[in-house]
């Protein structure tokens, strides 16, 4: 059963797409596709506390390969840590809920 999730973006490696402060919806569980926005666990540092938001860029063996679309700000994504597992995918983003509208 998939269920919804609050997660706040924080940090600039998903410019121009989501900003810090962003509020997204994440459906937890849901099917992860390429091009998907989600939340995953950092496999370096597995935790609660250590979340990514980030594109997912292919599916490789038993895990996807993220990457942030803001690659200038530095290697936080899989070219740094590698492919991600299944199990430390939390959820795929299903809406940017907060702000509902964007100066440019």
């Amino acid at each position: 059963m998939l269920r919804l999730r609050a997660f706040v973006v924080d940090g600039d490696s998903m410019l121009p797409s989501l900003r810090p402060g962003d509020c997204l919806l994440v459906l937890v569980g849901a099917r992860v596709q390429v091009a998907d926005v989600v939340v995953a666990r950092h496999p370096r540092n597995p935790g609660p506390e250590l979340l990514l938001v980030k594109r997912v860029a292919r599916r490789v063996d038993d895990g996807w390969w993220l990457l942030s679309d803001n690659a200038d700000v530095g290697l936080d994504d899989s070219r740094a840590f590698g492919v991600v597992p299944d199990a430390e995918v939390v959820g795929r983003v299903w809406f940017r809920y907060y702000p509902w509208r964007r100066q440019r």
